[in-house]
């Protein structure tokens, strides 16, 4: 039994016409025409990862994760409702909308629509991006991850790591609780930022290639107010990134080299060193924050005491691609 990705998310939105560019013309996802006040993108071979419904609200409307077997479903159903969490079962009509063979869905301790789901469906068509990128890093590793406002983490880890089986990767607790879970080989595909408030902090999506990444942030440095976390790079999945403002007012992460881990062989522990080695300056808050200052701080701190993500030569998913093409 397991829950092996982050397969697809939904957003509420009624800004139809600023979504199409945003994730078309910047992240680089295929618009999916499906008719009515909806839009759907790809990122692959899947038949829709991003499903934008036009309703109102501006955040998160259900966060859809892959199982690796039908049978999963009925098993997690069962567990759900022994822990006093209602469980419904996608209809047919729900399950045509997602694209998937079948799905359950259900709500988190605060309130947020969680679905698993079994067999999506793949398009018939080559995935043709919005815009010239050389691809997304998805297959078994998914669409990318999620984060959420945390308003109390007591309440929320049991539910995800006990009830639904995410694996800790790794939390820190300064300058604020941040916990990281693995579904799969990638770092995280679901994390919580411990805020004390509720919504959704962010969705990342990763690149093939670096230049796909720098030039999609020249294109977001056009935009006035576009960029919220300058180009950086974090300390715990070593991921090159900047952070983008959405039209729904929630961040999307724009990342590349990301670290793929040993499920097997890997330890859960607490990093202490800050969220980035550097870089990812808080745009959208003001230069006098107290959370900016001390986040820059502690960028400021690692640099002074060297830290700095293994050699290249030390990177598993980079050492792999080389391989893969004679260069290793």
């Amino acid at each position: 039994m397991a829950i092996i990705a982050l397969g697809y998310l939904g957003v509420r939105s009624d800004k139809l016409d600023a979504w199409s560019d945003f994730a078309g013309k910047l992240l680089g996802m295929q618009k999916i025409d499906r008719g009515g006040k909806a839009l759907a993108f790809r990122m692959d071979d899947k038949a829709q990862r991003l499903l934008v419904s036009d309703e109102p609200g501006e955040t998160l409307a259900f966060l859809g994760f892959e199982v690796a077997h039908r049978a999963d479903l009925e098993t997690y159903a069962a567990r759900l409702d022994a822990a006093g969490t209602a469980v419904h079962w996608g209809t047919g009509a729900l399950a045509d909308r997602r694209l998937v063979g079948d799905l359950i869905w259900f709500e988190d301790p605060m309130g947020n629509r969680v679905e698993l789901f079994h067999a999506p469906m793949i398009a018939a068509d080559p995935f043709v991006p919005g815009r010239p990128i050389d691809g997304f890093m998805t297959g078994p590793l998914g669409m990318g991850h999620a984060v959420l406002h945390v308003k109390d983490i007591e309440v929320m880890m049991p539910f995800y790591r006990d009830l639904l089986d995410f694996r800790v990767s790794d939390f820190g607790r300064v300058p604020y609780g941040l916990y990281f879970f693995h579904l799969n080989d990638r770092h995280h595909s679901f994390a919580m930022v411990g805020s004390g408030r509720e919504g959704f902090h962010h969705f990342m999506v990763e690149f093939c290639n670096l230049d796909d990444l720098g030039q999609g942030y020249d294109l977001a440095q056009q935009q006035e107010g576009r960029v919220a976390y300058t180009l950086g790079r974090h300390t715990n999945d070593y991921m090159t990134s900047y952070y983008a403002n959405s039209p729904s007012g929630f961040f999307v992460e724009n990342g590349w080299g990301g670290r793929l881990i040993d499920q097997a062989s890997w330890e859960p522990h607490e990093t202490t060193v800050g969220p980035s080695f550097w870089g990812h300056d808080r745009l959208y808050l003001e230069e006098n924050d107290p959370a900016r200052i001390a986040l820059r701080e502690m960028r400021l701190a690692a640099a002074q005491n060297g830290r700095r993500s293994p050699p290249v030569a030390d990177c598993p998913w980079l050492y792999g691609e080389l391989a893969k093409h004679g260069r290793g």
